[in-house]
């Protein structure tokens, strides 16, 4: 027999939706709020009466939440007040009238946020009157005899339904509520947890952050007054030390009016001042570790866009800060021990129609797993959370399938849109970290190192205690042994950076022709193995002669590569003589070959003049052609390029070389830092050293490389390199 049967939950259910769902107190008031935000109050006040002073509770311990908004009706209260998962919300959205009166965003939809009041007490009392109307409405809830599992009532243990509980209501004349006024009081008794100063202070900041963070508080008249026992705690008069009040003054960068594109894939934001955009197509960001993941991701979707994400569009709003120790900050970014523990206190807000979604902002909250991916992949991927103050912007409309967990502990992790988030932003604070930042690092590091070259500060020093010991000779003799010690350590140290960059080159450079010789060695093997097994079935002479004459000129083909990067090593360093750059550019020609045609890259060598030699070794112009190479491939396999090209012209009368490609070329930011040492525009892919290495090779020769800037002077519309071999005449003073 089959037998219909109605779902009746068990009266305990009001702990999971309430007690247990939400967090904290401090998360249940701040949904408290929110109704009060949803029902267009201007005005809330949170009362807690009859504390002790440390905020110890008593029995008669009373917290009450009382705003001015539109308050409810009788048929409000009967027909969704009192009904858990009321749809009403959820049906104004999908009607479009998802704005108040005031023109706020309805921000609750699921009906259970009105739960939040039993995390605070299991006894309370409601009033409310509609505006509008002559009278006011009391309800009241007395489940503090139900204990607080509800598995009892009073000292009875017995099975409780929701169905079984009931609460008073009643029809009054106005008593709370006169004069016209209307709104919604709450008053909780029988408290639950404990309470402190504390707790308070957390509320007011939360309230703070709740609506109004980096926006003009005037758009929105929102009020909250927290008193004790009749006296004001907090209002929104006290903002002492808020971190609003030095945001543009000591911030490195100002990242404003940000938006992120879906359709386009394109961040486009205010870089101090200077308007930027991103693309995630750009080879600024092809380098970057969070790249590599979120297309790793997207690809295994499927799909025919392979940058098509599901989080939707958004905006952004972010503020760097220097972090780092204080004898390396300028002095207009430099922050005293309270300012950076006001931006440690403040990260990076989640705000669904410029209202918060916690706990998104928190100082232990990484939702966007920024420092997890410090700790496990590098640090210098990403810059601190600690040293980030910033907000990210989304709506109900343009991004649905955002949407909140029912314990208002954030975002929905199921499907992809909340994964796909936190990825985008992942690669736009890295390419800052990697980009902006690290120039800015750069300059000031250079700016330190060249302040102590250009002012010969050590040199000074010494000459001052000189000066200074004069009378003391036993001092000064000291002094002078000292001096000497570290001149001779200094030389030491010079000598060493020497080394270390000879065989860094050597390093990049074998690495130019490692793939082929590889390539050569397996394939040798493979006709090794294919001739062996031909010598077990048959003794063919002919086929055996044709199989070693293979591996004979594989072998030979290895060979002559080692042979050609046999001259970077120190031993060939020694001997300068005029070398034809012509030889050198043939014979990288055909170090290449392989790869350019397997990239279809095509090269064009052209020579004007008389012929351009250069008084140096193998070694160096080796070197400095091969970074030159690599990075022109690199970069041209970025591109969908119908036809690319390396261009190298050579001009025996101004004995010059110029190196260039049709790829992405060099952003304008990086043109002040490209040849310093660890400076990659390749992020995680790029080491720095090769461009440096090629600068100092040439100036020990008294020759120059240089990037061409202007584009009238460029012979491709990509990164254009002038290499100068005529040597420079020494001048003594």
């Amino acid at each position: 027999m089959t037998e219909s049967l109605k779902i009746r939950p068990y009266a305990r259910l009001l702990t999971m939706l309430g007690d247990q769902l939400i967090k904290n107190e401090q998360v249940a008031l701040i949904e408290i709020i929110k109704n009060a935000y949803d029902a267009d109050a201007k005005i809330v006040k949170i009362s807690f009466d009859n504390f002790k002073e440390n905020y110890t509770k008593t029995d008669e311990s009373c917290i009450t939440i009382e705003d001015n908004g539109h308050g409810m009706s009788a048929d409000i209260i009967k027909k969704h007040w009192l009904n858990p998962a009321t749809p009403e919300k959820k049906r104004r959205k999908e009607k479009n009238l998802r704005r108040t009166e005031l023109g706020r965003v309805i921000q609750g939809d699921k009906g259970i946020g009105r739960f939040a009041i039993f995390k605070l007490g299991s006894d309370i009392q409601v009033v409310t009157r509609a505006r509008g109307e002559d009278k006011e409405h009391v309800i009241v809830y007395d489940f503090g005899k139900y204990g607080s599992d509800f598995l009892k009532e009073n000292d009875d243990e017995k099975d409780i339904f929701l169905d079984d509980l009931s609460v008073s209501f009643e029809t009054r004349n106005p008593e709370v509520f006169v004069n016209e006024t209307c709104g919604t009081k709450i008053e909780i008794k029988n408290l639950k947890g404990e309470w402190s100063r504390k707790k308070l202070e957390e509320i007011y900041k939360n309230f703070h952050t709740l609506y109004a963070l980096f926006q003009d508080k005037r758009d929105i008249e929102f009020i909250l007054t927290i008193e004790k026992d009749g006296e004001v705690i907090y209002d929104n008069n006290d903002l002492n030390g808020h971190i609003e009040q030095f945001l543009e003054e000591k911030s490195v960068f100002q990242i404003t009016d940000g938006h992120y594109d879906e359709e386009s894939g394109t961040f486009y934001y205010n870089l101090n001042g200077s308007n930027k955009e991103l693309k995630l197509t750009d080879s600024e960001v092809r380098g970057l570790y969070p790249y590599h993941k979120i297309i790793d991701m997207l690809n295994k979707r499927g799909g025919e866009d392979k940058f098509k994400t599901a989080c939707g569009s958004f905006n952004f709003t972010y503020y760097i800060f220097d972090f780092s120790p204080s004898s390396d900050v300028p002095l207009k970014y430099k922050l005293d021990k309270g300012q950076k523990n006001i931006i440690r206190n403040n990260k990076i807000y989640l705000y669904r129609d410029d209202i918060r979604v916690f706990p998104y902002g928190e100082p232990d909250d990484d939702w966007l797993q920024i420092d997890t991916s410090r700790g496990r992949v590098s640090a210098g991927l990403f810059l601190s959370t600690d040293q980030i103050v910033g907000r990210i912007d989304i709506t109900q409309e343009g991004n649905p399938d955002l949407m909140d967990k029912t314990n208002r502990e954030g975002l929905l992790e199921e499907g992809y849109a909340t994964s796909d988030l936190i990825m985008l932003n992942q690669i736009f604070l890295s390419y800052i970290r990697k980009g902006p930042y690290r120039r800015y690092q750069e300059k000031n590091k250079s700016k330190k190192e060249q302040d102590i070259y250009k002012t010969k500060k050590v040199q000074k020093t010494f000459d001052t205690f000189e000066e200074l010991l004069k009378e003391q000779p036993e001092v000064l003799n000291q002094l002078k042994v000292l001096k000497k010690e570290y001149e001779n350590e200094k030389k030491y140290l010079e000598r060493r950076v020497e080394i270390t960059e000879e065989l860094a080159g050597v390093g990049l450079s074998v690495e130019a022709t490692s793939h082929d010789i590889i390539a050569f060695i397996s394939r040798a093997n493979n006709t090794l193995d294919h001739l062996i097994k031909e010598f077990t079935f048959r003794n063919g002479e002919e086929e055996t002669l044709k199989d070693l004459n293979s591996i004979r000129g594989m072998i030979a083909v290895v060979g002559n590569q080692l042979q050609d990067i046999q001259s970077l090593f120190t031993s060939a360093k020694k001997h300068k003589e005029n070398i034809p750059i012509r030889d050198i550019l043939k014979k990288l020609e055909h170090i290449y070959k392989r790869t350019l045609s397997r990239e279809k890259i095509e090269l064009d060598i052209t020579e004007d003049g008389p012929v351009l030699s250069a008084k140096t070794t193998d070694a160096v112009l080796l070197q400095l052609f091969i970074n030159l190479f690599d990075n022109a491939i690199y970069w041209l396999q970025t591109v969908d390029e119908p036809q690319k090209k390396i261009s190298i012209r050579i001009d025996g009368y101004t004995k010059e070389v110029i190196f260039a490609d049709n790829g992405p070329g060099i952003s304008q930011d990086d043109y002040a830092y490209i040849f310093e040492p660890f400076y990659s525009g390749k992020g995680e892919e790029g080491r720095g050293l090769g461009l440096y290495i090629a600068r100092q090779l040439l100036e020990k020769n008294d020759y120059a490389i240089d990037l061409i800037e202007i584009y009238g002077d460029k012979i491709l519309r990509g990164a254009n390199f002038v290499i100068d071999f005529e040597r420079k005449e020494v001048k003594y003073d």
